[in-house]
C-alpha cells in the first residue's frame, strides 16, 4: 500500500454548501488510484516498515468542548511532524482519543505495544482497533487487515468504521458516497454551527417535510454515522414512496464496500420507476463511480441532463464530467 489518507478530526460543516466542484475533483482522485496502473494495494500484502511517523485517525464529530479543542490541535501539531508538542496536549487529558494521541507521540517507541494493551482494555472500540491496524501497517508487523476488520464490525456507525473501509477495500474512493439533494440547505440552518445544524436537523427529520429527514441524512453521513443515515433515508421512504428523492436516498444509504451489490439493486430498477428523475441517473453514477466502473459512471451522469434538463443535479453532473476528463479517466 503506498499512502495511507486518514480522516483527522475537525470541526466539520455539515451540510452540503461548499462547491459541488470540488466534492467532484475530490471523488475523482480517489478513482485516479483507484484505477491507475499501480493502485494503492492490498492491506493483505507481505509486512514492511514504513518511514516516518503513521497517520493518526482521530474523530472528534461537532464536539467543541474544551478537551476537544486541544486534541485537534494536537491532531494539527501531529500531522505537521511536531510530535513531542502534540503529545504534551495529548498527555493532559485521559480519555481514550488522547490516550491513542499521545502512544501515537512517541512513535515508534512502545506505540503498537501502548495500542495492544489499549485494545484489551477497551475491546469495543472501533477508534483503538482502525489506530492499531495502521500502527502494525507502519511498523511492519501483522495483523493490521485484522484490526481494520475489528474496527469496521465493532462500530459499524461511526467514521472509524469509515476509514478502516477505505483502508480495507482500496480500489474504491475513499469514504462513502453522499446522498445529493436537489432542493438547497434552507439558510436558517447552513448560517448555524456545526453543532446546531445537526441539533436542528434532528428535530426537523422528526416531524418535518421529506426535504427535512433528507437533509438530516446527509449530515449523519458526513458524520460517518452511515448506519443512521440509512436508517433516516428508509423511513423518509416508507413515508414518501412516490418521492423519487428519497427511494434514491434510501438505496445510496445501503451503499457498503463489502456488499455494494445492495445498493445497486435497490437503485437500478429505479431507472424505469422514474425515468425522468435526475436523481436516479445521478446517484446511479456516483455509486457506479464510487466502485470504479468509470464508463459505466460516466454514462449515467451524461444521462443526467437528458432525463431532466431544468434539474440542480445537471450542473453537478457536468463537474464530475469535468473532473474525469481533466483526470483522464
Amino acid at each position: 500500500m503506498g499512502t495511507v489518507r486518514i480522516v483527522t478530526a475537525r470541526n466539520r460543516t455539515i451540510l452540503i454548501v461548499a462547491a459541488a466542484a470540488s466534492v467532484a475533483a475530490a471523488a475523482v482522485v480517489g478513482i485516479t488510484a483507484a484505477t491507475s496502473s499501480n493502485p494503492t494495494g492490498d492491506p493483505a500484502a507481505a509486512p514492511q516498515a514504513r518511514s516516518g511517523a503513521p497517520p493518526l485517525s482521530l474523530d472528534l464529530g461537532v464536539r467543541t468542548d474544551r478537551e476537544a479543542n486541544d486534541l485537534r490541535q494536537a491532531i494539527g501539531l501531529y500531522a505537521a511532524g511536531r510530535r513531542q508538542a502534540a503529545g504534551k496536549i495529548f498527555a493532559r487529558h485521559d480519555s481514550l482519543e488522547a490516550r491513542i494521541g499521545e502512544s501515537f507521540s512517541s512513535w515508534p517507541d512502545g506505540t503498537v505495544d501502548q495500542l495492544t494493551q489499549l485494545s484489551g482494555l477497551h475491546p469495543k472500540s472501533a477508534a483503538v482497533q482502525l489506530n492499531l491496524g495502521i500502527a502494525r501497517f507502519w511498523a511492519g508487523e501483522p495483523g493490521s487487515r485484522d484490526a481494520w476488520l475489528s474496527a469496521a464490525s465493532l462500530e459499524p456507525d461511526t467514521a472509524y468504521a469509515v476509514t478502516a473501509g477505505n483502508l480495507l477495500y482500496p480500489n474504491f474512493a475513499r469514504n462513502l458516497p453522499v446522498f445529493v439533494p436537489s432542493e438547497s440547505v434552507p439558510a436558517s440552518v447552513a448560517r448555524l454551527s456545526a453543532p446546531a445544524q445537526v441539533a436542528l436537523l434532528e428535530r426537523r427529520a422528526r416531524t418535518g417535510s421529506t426535504a427535512d429527514r433528507l437533509f438530516y441524512g446527509v449530515a449523519l453521513q458526513r458524520l460517518g454515522q452511515q448506519r443512521s443515515a440509512e436508517r433516516v433515508y428508509a423511513r423518509a421512504a416508507r413515508l414518501a414512496p412516490n418521492d423519487p428523492e428519497a427511494r434514491v436516498a434510501a438505496a445510496v444509504g445501503l451503499f457498503d464496500k463489502a456488499k455494494p451489490a445492495g445498493a445497486f439493486s435497490r437503485l437500478g430498477p429505479l431507472t424505469q420507476t422514474f425515468p425522468t428523475a435526475a436523481t436516479v441517473r445521478f446517484h446511479l453514477g456516483l455509486l457506479l463511480l464510487w466502485s470504479g466502473q468509470v464508463k459505466e459512471a460516466r454514462h449515467q451522469l451524461q444521462l443526467v441532463s437528458r432525463a431532466e434538463p431544468g434539474s440542480p443535479l445537471v450542473a453537478v453532473a457536468r463537474q464530475y464530467l469535468d473532473e474525469l476528463r481533466k483526470a483522464g479517466v
